[in-house]
């Protein structure tokens, strides 16, 4: 049952898991603010592209639509009751967990916070925000179908774990600047 849950929830956030990562590595390029100020900090800073957003989208609906390809045999091999991702729900999912990291970025200037600097728990949960309003707004059914009481709490607590361990990961690969 626990296995089934964790499973279930971790299945379900995917979408939104990868397209961060995405971003990453095949970011670059020009800057969603384009370079422009509000109260004389940028509006998101250089590490919001255009590239990094449209990569990362594309990278997690691909990963959705491919996690309803292998779906029978995880399923069978788990017996878990995985959800079959809708296009509207894999777009939510992913261009959610962009926006939502673009929205706390935009936070993180007005507060006065550099690039990189790290504001806990706005780090690790502002795309899984993201990408469930998204996905709400997308694909309601599908969204309120998925995502119980029960697989909300282990993505809130099970993502945070996961992110400080990717983005460690990332640093110790040289792929990020800092480890958070």
């Amino acid at each position: 049952m626990v296995v089934s849950l964790v499973a279930g929830a971790l299945w379900a956030m995917l979408p939104a898991y990868v397209p961060n990562n995405a971003a990453v590595l095949a970011g670059g390029g020009r800057p969603i603010d384009g370079g422009r100020t509000l109260d004389g900090r940028r509006l998101l800073g250089d590490g919001k592209t255009w590239r990094g957003t449209a990569a990362g989208t594309l990278v997690g609906v691909a990963l959705a639509m491919a996690l309803n390809v292998v779906r029978p045999t995880v399923v069978a091999t788990l017996d878990a009751g995985l959800p079959v991702f809708s296009f509207r729900a894999a777009v939510g999912l992913a261009l959610g967990a962009m926006l939502g990291d673009i929205g706390a970025s935009f936070l993180k200037r007005r507060l006065g916070r550099k690039r990189g600097a790290a504001v806990p728990g706005l780090d690790q949960l502002d795309f899984v925000v993201g990408a469930l309003v998204l996905a709400v707004l997308l694909a309601p059914s599908w969204t309120f179908a998925t995502f119980s009481p029960a697989r909300l709490a282990v993505i809130l607590v099970a993502t945070p774990l996961l992110h400080v361990t990717t983005n460690a990961g990332a640093y110790l690969l040289g792929l990020k600047a800092e480890p958070w």
